[in-house]
């Protein structure tokens, strides 16, 4: 910095500085009101030492203290002759893109003079999200604390703080708010705090690799990428029948049709599109999360999960809708194609854990929300018992529903007595029978593992399709 002592030039980097006229367009807008600036102690104390002064020689006859008195009132008259009349600009802009985690993000926090006074110091101070790690710039000390940050501002002149780092996890973040106090005139008018509103940044959850290489339960649309069971255009050979209204020529097997002298088509099955409904379980959240190359807490491996199994089954052209199991009950409609994706990802960064004891979600979800054609697939850890109760109803309802266990293997929870360990091995032990008593009920359960998480559960589950059940009403 121009404007900066040694130390701070070295510890901080160099600012871009351009016109005042890109800074009030860049900047937001302060209406201007009265008595922006107000003065410091240090014009009290010229003024009340040039005032004592001239007072002393006029009383006692001293021509040497009204000597004396000159500089001080000169000095001050000459540095007031330029005084600011407007507040200092400061606005933060930051990159608006499609930024996934560990992924750099970038920003600015803009400080602008509009006056012909320019700034002796300008001390600027603004807030960071823990999950956005700064890198370049002299706002984060030692430890990641936020400390503030000083320079100088010449008139007219708008001085651009650049802001680069690497963002941790997914969500909204804040990036400020942020506050700005100049001091101009020599140090004689400090102005007041003007401070601004923080801006949101957008990371998206990063996709976990994901495939699911089985047939989907039932397949309900008109067109797609899954076979039915249905006859029709498609390109999965069903079998060979005779010629009848209504087929197509190209679909004749001349061999077949000489061998037993009449005309023969191979029959196909038609290829349809699936719905799959994503539940995602935020009654409790359970883990520490440390970010994208740290642990993952539970809501953490739900929004990666629902991430890359809406992108893989988005991808092959199917339907695909969110649901949210918490008092909330947010829901996203089924839709296809990748507005739907960037919209499943939209709605993925407001998920957080409600932890409520006293709500009842019986009805929250009821079998008439989901269609009966559609794949269910709970995001769930299985910590809270109405979790299981909703897996049960939406199994005796006839829906195919798959559970994914999203609790970290290794979760142990915070030592409180020398019971602990025992209490929390009872636990797993209850954890392990529900498991069980909903496998019971039709429910596969498995742990989210990535890639060909859901291959054997899809198996299972396409199998029990293509039979005959009872349904409980």
């Amino acid at each position: 910095m121009t404007s900066s002592p040694g130390p701070l030039r070295a510890a901080v980097p160099q600012p871009r500085r351009r016109p005042a006229v890109g800074a009030q367009e860049q900047a937001e807008r302060v209406e201007p009101v009265p008595q922006w600036w107000t003065p410091t102690r240090a014009l009290g104390r010229a003024v009340l030492l040039t005032g004592v002064l001239l007072l002393a020689g006029v009383l006692f006859g001293r021509v040497d203290l009204v000597v004396l008195a000159a500089p001080f009132a000169l000095g001050t008259a000459y540095a007031l002759r330029r005084r600011p009349t407007e507040a200092p600009r400061i606005a933060i802009s930051a990159e608006d893109g499609a930024l996934v985690e560990g992924s750099d993000i970038t920003g600015a926090v803009t400080i602008g003079n509009p006056d012909l006074a320019g700034y002796d110091l300008a001390v600027v101070r603004t807030r960071v999200s823990p999950w956005l790690k700064l890198t370049e710039i002299g706002f984060a000390g030692p430890g990641g604390v936020d400390r503030p940050l000083a320079l100088g501002v010449s008139p007219g002149e708008a001085v651009d703080l650049d802001l680069r780092g690497e963002a941790l996890r997914w969500g909204r973040h804040p990036l400020g708010p942020a506050g700005v106090r100049a001091v101009a005139c020599a140090g004689l008018l400090a102005s007041r705090p003007v401070l601004i509103d923080p801006e949101s940044v957008r990371i998206y959850p990063k996709t976990e690799p994901f495939d699911a290489d089985e047939a989907m339960p039932r397949a309900a649309g008109l067109v797609g990428g899954h076979r039915s069971r249905r006859p029709g255009e498609g390109g999965e050979l069903a079998g060979v029948r005779i010629f009848g209204p209504g087929d197509r020529l190209r679909r004749i097997d001349w061999r077949v049709s000489l061998r037993a002298r009449q005309l023969h088509v191979a029959a196909t099955l038609s290829d349809r599109d699936a719905e799959v409904v994503l539940l995602l379980d935020v009654l409790a959240e359970v883990g520490q999360s440390g970010g994208v190359r740290g642990t993952a807490s539970v809501l953490d491996t739900t929004v990666r999960a629902a991430a890359a199994v809406a992108e893989h089954y988005l991808h092959r052209g199917d339907r695909v809708s969110l649901l949210e199991y918490g008092p909330a009950a947010r829901r996203l409609r089924p839709a296809t194609g990748r507005r739907q994706y960037l919209i499943a990802l939209e709605w993925l960064l407001d998920v957080t854990a409600a932890n409520s004891e006293n709500e009842l979600y019986e009805q929250v979800f009821g079998p008439q929300l989901l269609s009966s054609n559609a794949l269910v697939v709970v995001l769930t850890p299985l910590v809270d018992p109405r979790s299981a109760a909703m897996l049960a109803r939406l199994a005796r309802s006839g829906r195919f529903v798959v559970a994914v266990d999203t609790l970290p293997e290794l979760t142990t929870p915070p030592r409180r007595g020398q019971w602990t360990e025992v209490a929390h091995r009872l636990w797993r032990l209850d954890r392990e029978n529900t498991i069980g008593q909903l496998r019971e009920h039709g429910v596969p359960v498995v742990a989210w593992a990535g890639a060909g998480s859901l291959d054997l559960v899809l198996r299972d589950v396409a199998r029990l399709a293509s039979a005959p059940r009872a349904v409980g009403r």
